[in-house]
């Protein structure tokens, strides 16, 4: 997706901005663009983990799932009504559940050798049925202080959601670029063959990278979820879908290989602005329709463009 040297995300989020600003000159004000990062903010997280998954050359399809599980499991640990313990505990548990589902996947994909897309689709439903069970058909309300601080508070100033979002971001950027492990994580997807043959640990490095993702969703869970003062049944739904557009419409391509950190934060603003452009155009209940065919055509179109281009490197 490019024009000119110009990266497609990158154009169409200035045109974008563009239009949401004549429509509404608010839209570049303050307090709009903190509450456009700050929305924004829990899907850059995860996508910075999935980023890994998919330059390794695997999927994972269960983050929306595992969002929901993980927020169920922070609001029953912690919240007054259900057990009530202390907050710091929910947020271990809850970022030890996501790293050990993250684990769990790269297991059955890079051990037990069962194609990504059909673990993490099965993970997907376990963790569904797990999440209903745990939340027993009801809200989860009255979510303590020292866990609401997670998506509330702040850090000198920066919202905390912000402020761990750019933390992860510059570490996710260092591993991808500066490590040897980041260096093996693009030459296991770009040919895993290639890779064993250079002595690389193809297995390890993509349980590593699923690892990550998982540790990284219970992050994403912490600093957004507790912004409201309750669980419902509903959370998640849909998260895997928006992670994955942003990834892919940020320049990493689905086959593995290739993609960049600043690809992937232009993606998710471009979708976290055309979720705002959308509501300036006051279409009602029928914006979230539009929504999904949007990114359900930037899916598609980043996933040609990016067949197209990998056939004309053939060709040469």
């Amino acid at each position: 997706m490019r024009l000119r040297g110009v990266p497609g995300p990158a154009l169409v989020l200035a045109l974008l901005c563009a239009l949401a600003t004549a429509i509404n000159p608010a839209f570049l004000s303050p307090r709009n663009l903190t509450d456009l990062m700050l929305a924004a903010a829990p899907t850059l997280i995860a996508a910075c983990g999935l980023m890994l998954v998919v330059a390794s050359g695997e999927i994972d399809i269960s983050i929306g799932s595992l969002l929901g599980l993980c927020a169920a499991v922070a609001g029953t640990l912690s919240s007054p009504d259900r057990l009530g313990l202390p907050p710091s505990l929910a947020v271990a548990a809850t970022l030890a559940l996501g790293l050990g589902v993250g684990l769990l996947n790269g297991v059955l994909v890079s051990l037990v050798r069962v194609p990504s897309i059909i673990v993490t689709l099965g993970m997907l439903s376990v963790l569904k049925g797990a999440n209903e069970l745990l939340m027993g058909g009801k809200w989860i309300t009255r979510l303590p202080d020292g866990l609401r601080a997670w998506g509330t508070g702040s850090v000198l100033g920066v919202p905390v959601p912000i402020a761990a979002c750019a933390a992860v971001v510059a570490l996710t950027w260092l591993l991808a670029n500066r490590t040897a492990w980041g260096r093996r994580v693009f030459a296991v997807g770009s040919n895993a063959d290639s890779a064993r043959l250079a002595g690389i640990p193809v297995g390890r490095t993509k349980l590593a990278a699923f690892g990550l993702a998982g540790l990284l969703v219970a992050l994403a869970t912490l600093v957004s979820v507790p912004r409201l003062s309750l669980v419902d049944s509903g959370v998640g739904v849909g998260f895997e879908l928006l992670v994955v557009t942003c990834v892919v419409v940020g320049g990493v391509s689905i086959r593995g290989g290739t993609g960049t950190i600043l690809g992937v934060v232009l993606g998710v603003l471009l979708l976290s602005s055309v979720r705002t452009v959308l509501i300036f155009l006051q279409l009602g209940e029928s914006s979230l329709y539009w929504e999904r065919a949007i990114q359900g055509a930037l899916i598609l179109a980043a996933v040609m463009g990016d067949a197209a281009g990998r056939r004309r490197e053939a060709r040469a």
